[in-house]
Formats: structure tokens, sequence, C-alpha cells
């Protein structure tokens, strides 16, 4: 019965929290307290302190986000109060063996960034180096860690989407995005608690889908208001991609899901009665909000995407100037910022692999992909299922802009927002385990 019940265990274990795990009340409240800060802090808010985060010029050290410095700090207290510090580190690694080595090859990237000179340092610590580090001082899956983390992105988010709602509504922003001190007042994108309208925008549409799909704690009232909300705050960060992929994929899961339902003939009387109810109602709020200009600013930027769709086209022509050698380890700095101005790229390569490949070389993106690739399909083991709706949109939605080949936390925010909302269900484990044991 032993072996019966130790091989079911390792059935699901890989996908399913281990029990009698547990960590000290510092390490679980500074998790929540990183996440927290990882989600609610914008380079924005940091100025307002003297923290030039998003700027190029300044501290060095004011370059890498504050809830990245947390992330390091918890895991080396962890590994002190663990008795063993290498110890901790191998117990970890050896439950995330990809995150650990998206750690190991993003440190090594580091140093060669480092030791070439070129852009990047503060990009690999804080969109790489964090995100592993979370995952695996997540793997030990105490169940109080993960509630206060559910707690947690709720709250923010919910923030969040107020808070970016009242900047639409008044056209004023609290905590507007900056590059060095300079505020981009001519746009009037709302940028809420996560600086960046695009950044917002593509946190917001990640949450969305989780809500359909995950975050099975929550009853169907509260998930309905929850993605309304935020769908509704999708309108003020105006990012056009975030959005349409939102309502397809969205859209695309509800219906699947429903042909589903209708065919097994489980349909729910008062969710059947609470969806016609407000199908009734949504077009006569549509054209409320339309008459009040509610998508005045998102028709304008359907119209005028101020370059981005002809960016993504003129990046190509960057591989014209280039020669083979350039390509594999990565041409000169100066060269590829004079091939941007003339190809009037000034605002960036929208496109993560191709910027990684301009600046980098395509020896440093493959191996990069290569532990991206791996991080990522560990981390969607670990989760329920119905992860592909959320991974699917990540995937669509980072190749659109510079995204994780830049500095920017949307990686840390994505693992978290998965892991914690995707989370398996203790007792369906119990359940498949109990038949094994008797």
């Amino acid at each position: 019965m032993a072996a019966s019940w130790s091989g079911s265990a390792s059935n699901y274990g890989a996908a399913a929290p281990r029990a009698g795990t547990s960590v000290d009340a510092l390490t679980r409240f500074g998790l929540i307290a990183a996440v927290a800060v990882l989600f609610s802090v914008s380079g924005g808010m940091l100025w307002l302190v003297g923290y030039n985060y998003d700027g190029l010029f300044g501290n060095p050290a004011t370059k890498i986000h504050p809830s990245t410095y947390l992330i390091v700090l918890l895991l080396a207290w962890r590994s002190c109060t663990f008795g063993n510090p290498v110890g901790y580190l191998v117990h970890v690694a050896d439950r995330r063996p990809a995150s650990a080595l998206m750690a190991a090859i993003s440190i090594v990237l580091l140093f060669v960034v480092i030791a070439r000179q070129r852009p990047g340092m503060a990009g690999m610590i804080d969109t790489f180096v964090a995100a592993a580090l979370l995952v695996l001082m997540l793997s030990e899956d105490d169940e109080r860690t993960f509630a206060g983390l559910q707690t947690v992105i709720h709250v923010v988010m919910t923030a969040n989407a107020l808070l970016a709602l009242f900047e639409f509504a008044t056209k004023t922003l609290i905590f507007p995005y900056r590059l060095d001190g300079v505020a981009f007042t001519t746009d009037l994108r709302s940028s809420a608690l996560q600086g960046h309208p695009l950044a917002n925008a593509m946190a917001t549409a990640i949450y969305v889908l989780a809500l359909l799909s995950g975050a099975r704690s929550l009853s169907m009232p509260v998930r309905i208001g929850l993605i309304s909300l935020q769908c509704a705050a999708l309108v003020a960060f105006g990012g056009r991609t975030a959005m349409v992929t939102t309502v397809v994929l969205g859209g695309c899961y509800l219906l699947f899901q429903g042909i589903i339902k209708l065919r097994r003939g489980r349909v729910n009387l008062l969710g059947a009665a609470l969806g016609f109810m407000l199908a009734a109602l949504l077009p006569v709020v549509v054209v409320v909000a339309a008459y009040y200009g509610f998508f005045d600013a998102l028709l304008e930027r359907f119209v005028s995407d101020s370059g981005s769709a002809n960016a993504r086209v003129e990046m190509f022509e960057l591989f014209k100037y280039l020669e083979w050698r350039d390509l594999i380890v990565g041409p000169d700095v100066d060269l590829v910022d004079s091939l941007r101005r003339i190809n009037g790229l000034e605002q960036g390569i929208e496109n993560p692999i191709i910027r990684t490949i301009v600046y980098q070389g395509a020896f440093f993106t493959l191996l990069l992909t290569f532990g991206f690739v791996l991080f990522l399909f560990e981390v969607a083991r670990r989760c329920h299922a119905g992860i592909w709706l959320p991974m699917l949109g990540w995937i669509i939605l980072i190749n659109t802009s510079e995204s994780v080949a830049s500095k920017t936390t949307l990686l840390t925010k994505f693992v978290v927002l998965v892991l914690v909302l995707y989370r398996p269900a203790r007792a369906v484990v119990r359940q498949r385990a109990q038949p094994a044991q008797t």
C-alpha cells in the first residue's frame, strides 16, 4: 500500500502542493510584501521619493525595482533559516529545475552584458533573475503564503483599475510615467499604480484571462464584477493589442465553455438568468458610455497608433545593414542606435526576439530563449487546467512590443498571477490519493 500511495503521489505531485511544508513568518510576510510592491509601485511613484527607476541617468542601483531587492534579500534570509544555505538552493532547484536553469542562464548572460559593455544589465536582473528566484521560493508551496498572495493580487488589481478609471474621468494622472523625471504630459492614457499604460494593459489583460479560466476560489458574481471592472480599465489604458487579445481569446473561451455546458445539460439557472440580464443591459451601458465619450480615446488609439504598426515593419529593415558576424555575436551598439534613428525606430524595436538579436546577437538570444521556454513550461505544469488561456495571451502580447527584451517586471507579474490564480486544489490531490491508501 505504501508503494501504491507513493506512486500516486508522484503522478500528481508535479502540479500540486506538498503537504506539511511551511515557511517562517518573516519569509511569508516578505513574499507577500514583495508581490504587493511589485504590483503597486511604479517608476513614476518611485521618482517622487528620489528613486530614478525609469531614467537613463543617475545611480545604477536605482535601476533595479525595489521588489527585486526584496526577493534577493528574502532568498538570502530563507537560505540561512533553512540551516544550510547551499542545501536550500539545491532543495528549491530540485523542485523547480527549469527555474534554476533560467536564473543561472540569466546571471551568466548578465556578466556577458557587463563584460561587453552593452545595454540591458538592469533588464537581465529585473526581467529574468527576479522572476526565476521568486518561482524558486514559491516552490515550497506554503498554503498561507499563497492565500495572502491571492488577496494581495485581487486587492491591488482592483485598486489599479479604479485609479485608472479615475484618471480617465478626470484627465489627471496621479503617477505619470516619467523618463529621468520628465513626465509625458501629452499622453493622457491612465498610468494607475503600474506605470506605463501599455504595461498596465498587458498585466490587466492577463488578469482578465486568468479570472475567466482560473481564480476558482472566487464566486461567479465576484468574478463577473472583477472582469467587468478590469475590461473598463483596459479602455482607459488604451492598449489596442491587449484589448483585442482579451476580447478574442476571452470570447472564444466563453463560447466553447457555453457549448460544452449545453451539450452536457449542466446549465446553472441562476447563472443563465444573470447572463441574460447582463446581455439585456449591455446595449444600454454601451450607449451611455459612448454618450459621455468613454470610447473616444479608444477609437483615437485605433485610428492613430503613433507609428507602432509601421515600426513593426521597419524593424526588419535593420537586418539589411548587418553582416552575419554581427548577427551572431551582436553588432556595435552605436551602429544599431544610428540604424534605429534612420529607420524611424526611436520609440523602440517592438519585438523581443528581434531586439535581442540586434543588440546582443543570435547566440545570446538562442540561449536566453531556450531557458525562457523551459521556464514557462515548468510554470504551466504547476497550474491546473485552463492555464493555456493566459499563457496564449501572454505569448501573443509579449511579441507585440519590446517587453521581455528590455527592463520590465511583467514576467515576474505574469508568473505570480498564474501560479497563484491557477494553484491546484489540495482537496483534489487527496481525493485521488485516497483509493490507493485503502
